[in-house]
């Protein structure tokens, strides 16, 4: 009997299925250990050695693969085909090496590119041993984003107040988004007319042309620069006569593209389906581990962490026969087609992303999969099956068209395209992303060269150049994967990362800086500019991809690094603040001093008119304040329009809402180093009120400032008790409280509306969940699941931080956009299992499951927990 170890439980229950009664599968979940988050993880003064942290969950799971190694008589190491899992095998072995469980026993690793019975049983009967140079691509990785992390971090704390972090890869990507915002900032607009006339053939077909020439001369998109020119130009098109100069028809073949990458799937995800990239990998892991079809769970999709872009033979004949099932022999090219990757060094030697079984066509599936599923299935199936379909055939025409007026003449060309074969676009059209232009695809009407065209209209539309777009995912994806930086299976980390930082928000799909994103990227940029620069992290990451290649020693690469790395940050321990902020200042001079409407000076302090305006750091970040404070105690939120609008806005910082009409005092929107609020009066004594989320302060009025001010709100005298019923706004949100007992509201909105009727049900709603009423409410179910091995119900609920399942006393929450109604049980018992859910830890004195495995010893479970939980295999 072997043991063999995947990653998770769901790809365990599958895979025991294939392999039968001879072996005993076990999951890891994941990684086991991890470098523990504290100094000294890593230490280069000891040949870079590591310390290792195995948490409390991946103790267990460790115990029960060690008493299985007692009874067997080998290991296989069966995790994912990539540089992650490559290095799951390693520290499994490494553990069980310590606890002396392997003796001499055979060990082996196992790859399989998909969950299918062939596929694992394929991958069983060619082992091979561990990759040791992909395990130490994957040390020398981990190594250096811990000491970039954890040695920049700290300087950045120290010199730059509120800026979190900042890692090897992460603060690169930041860099781009924020390059582009600078771009964009510095645009000038230019604007420009154009000229189309509509005009038709003797047979009265109409057509539009574009305006290309006048007088001689050819006319580019901005040539025009005025109304007078293209009034002129109008004019003289208006009395023109037209004849065709030149008709001429040109066939082209567009082939298809390969199948996905990871980055092409998250990329197209994006743009088709609105898919972010972490939502992408969550829903395409489902697919790889699988759903049960027929009664017994199916891998649909290949592995999906691949910059691969070839297909095994075998998928590929079943490609070609599934095109001449589903589309005809006409679709099928005569041999079939063979990519090969453009990645400089593409890490994993496995397949691109496609259908495990091309027979299994989107249709046929969906009533077997969740909405989200079925619709990333059908784009890798559509994806995949064009790559070996037949080109499409295009026609492309493209018609020159002279206009004569007097002596002036102009010239006017009319293109458009024909598809007369449509071939793989009968499977899959790719969509553009916003940031391209979409190509000239109108049909036109059968024009001959030589023939008089008539006018039936002429037609001047004036337009502003467009400064480059801001950053999707999916463009930023494509532009790292371009400069190479990062590596597939990083990119949604990445970016999740970047948004839980708030380094960048996602505004209508497109990625914004924040001004502490941008802070922290100025600061690198001036004190750290050689490890952000998009050359030296490419060429780190073809230093990496060497190391997995066996050409270059992780640790030569380590020191190389670590030398001038740590040199450099040695450096900045004798950087005074004032330093930072003098560069800051400049370099970050139109976020920090936007130009005034007045056109007054932006760094001279608008209140008191004498002192110089600068960046000031607090406990929470970086702020506009003047130099004359305590005096004047202007200050202003970074990237804050200083123009305001309204009475007593402007350049002062702060709006004039009205008067208090019992008081007469002035109430003022304000922003401060917390963000905006509203004030009324002055000094100490004055009343303030934080602007609520999801409110905009430029829709504060006088009446939303006069409600804000005067909360709490009394609703009314408790029916039973006689005491008041208030509504307010805390630090959870917005409440009634009665007696001590807080109820939570649903929308700030209710605050100012709830009745009395309302408020004493939500409170008896509140209490009836607890003897006292000032305890938490458990949430309701959302769904039942059914009852735990281990007895007990298992259910889904909504909590508030988000949906969890619930076990007894264990909550484990939902990954992020994973939708409560379509959890399963066996996902929750993973979910729980993670959480530290042994069975029988959910309630005392449950029954043992029949499957379950023993307890630990004692002498084990006494042992001291890891600090801190190790970190899970990110996508």
């Amino acid at each position: 009997m072997d043991v063999v170890v995947v990653e998770s439980p769901a790809k365990a229950k599958t895979i025991n299925k294939y392999l039968g009664s001879n072996y005993t599968v076990l999951a890891s979940f994941g990684h086991v250990r991890d470098l523990p988050a504290k100094d000294g993880s890593v230490r280069p003064d000891e040949d870079f050695a590591m310390s290792w942290e195995v948490d409390g969950p991946s103790s267990k799971r460790l115990n029960d693969i060690v008493k299985a190694m007692k009874d067997a008589d080998g290991l296989i190491l069966a995790t994912d085909p990539d540089r992650e899992g490559e290095a799951i095998s390693w520290h499994v072995l490494e553990v069980l090496q310590q606890k002396k469980a392997l003796k001499d026993k055979k060990v082996q690793r196992v790859v399989f590119n998909a969950i299918t019975k062939k596929s694992v049983l394929d991958a069983m009967a060619n082992p091979r041993d561990l990759d040791v140079p992909l395990v130490d691509a994957y040390l020398a990785r981990r190594a250096l984003d811990y000491l970039v992390g954890f040695t920049l971090s700290p300087v950045l704390w120290r010199k730059l107040p509120g800026a979190r972090s900042a890692g090897r890869v992460q603060s690169v990507a930041l860099r781009l988004v924020c390059d582009r915002e600078g771009e964009i900032e510095r645009f000038v607009r230019e604007d420009y007319w154009q000229i189309a006339a509509l005009l038709a053939t003797p047979r009265a077909e109409d057509f539009e042309t574009r305006l290309t020439g006048f007088e001689g001369k050819k006319l580019q998109k901005l040539d025009i620069k005025s109304a007078d020119q293209a009034d002129d130009i109008k004019s003289m098109l208006e009395g023109a006569s037209f004849k065709t100069a030149s008709v001429e028809a040109k066939p082209t073949r567009r082939n298809p593209s390969p199948p996905f990458t990871t980055s092409t799937l998250q990329q197209a995800a994006s743009s088709q389906i609105g898919f972010s990239a972490s939502r992408t990998m969550q829903v395409a892991q489902r697919l790889y581990e699988g759903v049960e079809i027929g009664g017994e769970t199916t891998g649909l999709i290949t592995y999906m962490r691949t910059d691969g872009v070839q297909m095994a033979p075998e998928a590929i004949e079943a490609a070609r026969s599934a095109i001449k099932d589903e589309f005809g022999d006409k679709y099928l090219p005569e041999k079939p087609r063979l990519y090969t990757s453009k990645a400089k060094n593409a890490q994993e030697a496995h397949e691109a992303v496609r259908p495990t079984d091309f027979s299994r066509t989107p249709a046929q599936v969906r009533k077997f999969l969740d909405a989200d599923q079925a619709r990333l299935y059908e784009i890798v199936w559509k994806r995949a099956i064009a790559s070996q379909m037949q080109s499409a055939e295009i026609e492309r025409t493209t018609v020159e068209i002279e206009a004569v007026n007097g002596a002036r003449n102009a010239n006017l060309r009319a293109v458009g395209s024909v598809i007369r074969f449509d071939g793989f676009l009968a499977a899959y059209t790719e969509q553009k992303d916003d940031d391209a232009e979409d190509e000239d695809s109108r049909r036109l009407p059968e024009i001959k060269a030589g023939e008089a065209l008539s006018r039936r209209s002429v037609t001047v539309t004036q337009h502003t150049t467009e400064p480059p777009p801001r950053y999707s995912e999916a463009s930023l994806i494509r532009k790292m994967e371009e400069l190479g930086i990062g590596r597939p299976s990083t990119y949604a980390a990445t970016l999740k990362t970047l948004e839980d930082r708030d380094y960048v928000t996602i505004d209508k799909r497109r990625l914004v800086p924040q001004a502490k994103g941008r802070l922290v990227t100025a600061f690198l940029e001036n004190f750290f500019e050689r490890y952000v620069e998009y050359d030296f992290t490419a060429a780190l990451e073809e230093k990496l991809d060497e190391i997995s290649d066996g050409k270059l020693s992780w640790k030569d690469v380590l020191r190389d690094f670590w030398r001038e790395f740590s040199g450099h940050v040695d450096g900045t321990k004798e950087l005074r603040v004032t330093d930072v902020l003098d560069a800051l200042n400049e370099e970050l001079a139109p976020l920090v001093f936007p130009e005034r409407e007045d056109g007054s000076n932006p760094r001279i302090c608008p209140r008191c008119g004498t002192g110089n305006l600068s960046l000031k750091l607090g406990k929470f970040g970086a702020f506009v304040g003047c130099s004359n404070y305590p005096e004047c105690g202007f200050t202003r939120q970074l990237g804050e329009n200083p123009n305001g609008d309204g009475d007593g806005g402007g350049d002062t910082g702060d709006k004039l809402l009205g008067k208090d009409p019992y008081t007469e005092e002035e109430i003022f929107l304000k922003n401060g180093r917390f963000g905006p609020y509203v004030q009324r009066g002055e000094g100490k004594e004055a009343k303030r009120a934080s602007i609520p989320k999801g409110w905009s302060p430029s829709e504060m009025d006088h009446e939303k400032a006069l409600a804000l001010l005067a909360l709490p709100r009394d609703v009314g005298q408790h029916p039973e008790t006689g005491k008041m019923i208030s509504a307010g706004i805390g630090r959870y949100g917005p409440f009634v409280l009665h007696d001590g007992t807080y109820a939570n509201l649903e929308t700030v909105e209710d605050v100012f509306t709830v009745g009395l009727n309302r408020a004493v049900s939500v409170i008896a709603e509140k209490k009836s969940k607890f003897a006292n009423g000032k305890g938490r409410a458990t949430p309701a179910a959302l769904k039942e699941l059914g009852d735990h091995p281990d007895g007990g119900p298992i259910t889904v609920r909504d909590g508030r931080y988000g949906p969890y399942v619930n076990w007894g006393k264990i909550n484990a929450t939902l990954p992020k956009g994973k939708d409560p109604v379509s959890v399963t049980v066996e996902e929750a018992l993973e979910l729980i299992v993670a959480k530290g859910g042994k069975a029988g830890s959910g309630k005392s004195g449950g029954a043992k499951s029949a499957t379950a495995k023993k307890a630990a010893p004692k002498k084990a479970a006494a042992k001291k927990p890891a600090a801190k939980k190790a970190a899970k295999k990110k996508e």
